[in-house]
């Protein structure tokens, strides 16, 4: 499959995350080229910062690699379904395509609680769910299971 290189990228931020003792979720962005230009991970007990979530870590990396806020023809491929923050975020950088692992049933906004991309905000992403869903689901899984 055309994503499992970036999703294998996100995932190694992911155990990044969980290793820091952070909600294991990491992100990438691509360019058309399929280069990377943009990478987070979850950073909020690290920072005491509520937005620095690995989709925005990702967007400001990527948006001051090509020195625009515009991110079009990029993919933003992240392990854990969006919140509406990030899916915020997504829209705002007029990123084409998002591509995410595991389904987010409480915050969720591209289906499971809500699908913020189908709202008419002009820019309507491309969205791909279940890229490696069953390793994605199984780090988050495992990170809470080991807190508890």
């Amino acid at each position: 499959m055309e994503f499992e290189k970036s999703m294998e990228l996100a995932l190694t931020l992911a155990r990044e995350a969980a290793d820091a003792g952070e909600v294991p979720v990491g992100c990438v962005i691509t360019d058309r080229d399929g280069n990377v230009i943009g990478r987070g991970h979850n950073r909020r007990e690290e920072s005491g910062d509520a937005t620095a979530h690995a989709e925005i870590e990702a967007i400001r990396e990527a948006c001051a690699a090509l020195g625009d806020w515009r991110l079009e023809g990029c993919t933003l491929t992240v392990t854990l379904e969006p919140c509406p923050m990030c899916a915020g975020a997504i829209l705002n950088a007029r990123i084409p395509t998002v591509v995410y692992g595991a389904k987010e049933p409480v915050f969720g906004s591209c289906g499971s609680v809500i699908d913020l991309f189908f709202e008419r905000y002009g820019h309507t992403p491309r969205v791909y769910s279940g890229v490696r869903e069953q390793e994605c689901s199984g780090l988050l899984k495992s990170f809470f299971r080991n807190k508890r």
